[in-house]
């Protein structure tokens, strides 16, 4: 949200972006750094009622929230409220309101003042069509077993699937995904009255689903991304991102370690901002990783009651050390930088759409090893339709917090797919090929005369006409107004 907000600004629309004080200070600098650069772009932030909840400020972002009951009280009483919104919006004088799914009132708001609503979508075509045609055609509820497969209906290829990979609330009914099916029917509703969608995705990565996207829904839609491709260009900005003060003193050794490898010859592995791995699972991924006999970077998220380490095998980390094979990232890594570096051949994924924008974007394979939500589609999209990714083989699609113990993927098969991404294997090969083509397309369709640089500037020229036609403002300037939802800033981006 926030790289589409600086995407915006850099082509000359004069941009707010409305969040709270913690969300904000995750990406002040870079919204400073552009402003002084001449781009017309700043940040309101609102105040939570966060003294209702008894929460620390901090807690204002998804990747803060380990328990359920904290979630839902981020998820629910800890939204930006509508009413102060409501309030500012006026002042602000838009002329456009971008928004995600979790604020559907707002697309009310933008009618009162007469301005289009634009729907933010931050994940892929393919998965919200997947899930549609599922929900539309139910091809599970005929099957005895959630292992056993069917073909999702409706669309341009053959997706296989089984029941444990779909989201809970297709299959099951309880207070909880009643609670949630309505969510998600107000979220539809406000996207089916939304002015269009804005979608992180582009042409040549899956223009069959964008085009069965506008087909199913029947609204406009402009594919922009990638965004953080397009935004952070160089170095500074691909290290920065997100990034912490305290993480400054890293980046060194990491690009020594990094320039010390073959090109190509180093895995990167990381799970994304919400996954909550068991300690079984972390042993196991280390073994295999150590046992695949490749370099690898690990990202590793710690909880606040571990130490570095302590979940780790014994004597691992000292073996990394001494064998150079692997290098550990605590909690946060500069993921664009090390994606775009010549040493890295590969990723480990959960199948979150930004990772797998900014890793198509640098060209590379993937081992899929998708968790929950949307997750499991996106494999699919990667593996049977771009054919660049192999999937890990996870089964069951599990919400972050509910991983246990007795569903770990095995040191084994962990190490046996890496060595099949890794490899020099024919699929190894054309993978490869494939994966460094859409890299190719990712490039020059964010450059001026590219698929996604001119949408952008299509959606920018609808609006101004739509400024002039409606008589809104006297100034000719193009105001948008972004409102940030409470989800991850960083390598996720907004859920």
């Amino acid at each position: 949200m926030v790289d589409t907000a600086r995407l915006f600004a850099k082509h000359g629309v004069n941009v707010t972006i409305i969040t709270t004080q913690a969300n904000a200070f995750k990406f002040q600098k870079h919204i400073d750094s552009d402003y002084n650069s001449g781009y017309p772009i700043r940040i309101h932030v609102l105040q939570l009622p966060s003294a209702q909840v008894c929460f620390h400020d901090e807690v204002e972002n998804i990747k803060s929230g380990v328990s359920s009951e904290m979630l839902r009280k981020i998820g629910g009483e800890m939204l930006i409220p509508q009413d102060q919104v409501e309030e500012l919006l006026p002042q602000l004088h838009p002329d456009c309101l971008v928004t995600d799914q979790f604020y559907p009132w707002t697309v009310e708001s933008a009618a009162k003042l007469g301005i289009p609503r634009l729907y933010f979508y931050s994940t892929s075509y393919f998965s919200t069509c997947a899930f549609r045609c599922i929900q539309k055609h139910k091809p599970h509820e005929s099957l005895d077993s959630d292992s056993h497969k069917f073909s999702i209906p409706g669309l341009p290829h053959n997706i296989e699937m089984n029941t444990a990979q779909i989201e809970e609330r297709l299959k099951t009914k309880n207070m909880m995904t009643d609670y949630l099916n309505a969510v998600c029917d107000a979220i539809i509703e406000s996207e089916i009255r939304s002015y269009g969608t804005l979608c992180n995705s582009f042409h040549e990565l899956e223009s069959d689903y964008e085009q069965l996207y506008r087909s199913l829904i029947g609204v406009k839609s402009w594919s922009i991304g990638p965004v953080s491709t397009s935004v952070n260009r160089d170095d500074k900005e691909k290290t920065k991102r997100d990034q912490k003060d305290d993480d400054i003193a890293e980046e060194p050794e990491l690009l020594y370690w990094l320039d010390s490898k073959q090109n190509e010859s180093v895995l990167y592995v990381s799970f994304g901002s919400l996954t909550r791995l068991p300690h079984s699972q972390l042993l196991e991924i280390a073994l295999g990783l150590e046992n695949s006999g490749y370099n690898f970077i690990w990202v590793v998220r710690n909880t606040k009651e571990d130490n570095d380490g302590d979940s780790l095998p014994q004597g691992f980390l000292q073996r990394m050390k001494e064998s150079k094979k692997g290098y550990i990232i605590w909690n946060w890594a500069p993921q664009v930088l090390i994606l775009n570096h010549p040493a890295v051949g590969g990723v480990v994924t959960h199948c979150g759409w930004n990772t797998i924008l900014e890793s198509s974007s640098a060209g590379l394979p993937m081992i899929t090893w998708p968790m929950f939500a949307e997750q499991f589609y996106n494999e699919k999209l990667l593996v049977d339709v771009l054919k660049v990714g192999v999937s890990i083989g996870v089964k069951g699609n599990k919400f972050w917090s509910k991983s246990s113990d007795n569903e770990v993927v095995r040191k084994e098969d962990i190490a046996n797919t890496v060595k099949l991404l890794m490899g020099s294997g024919e699929e190894s090969k054309e993978m490869r090929m494939r994966a460094r083509k859409l890299g190719d397309a990712a490039k020059r369709t964010i450059e001026e005369g590219g698929s996604s640089y001119n949408n952008l500037k299509q959606l920018i020229d609808e609006l101004k006409s739509l400024k002039i036609s409606k008589s809104l403002s006297k100034t000719k300037e193009l105001r948008t107004i972004h409102v940030s939802s409470l989800g991850d800033v960083g390598n996720e981006g907004f859920q």
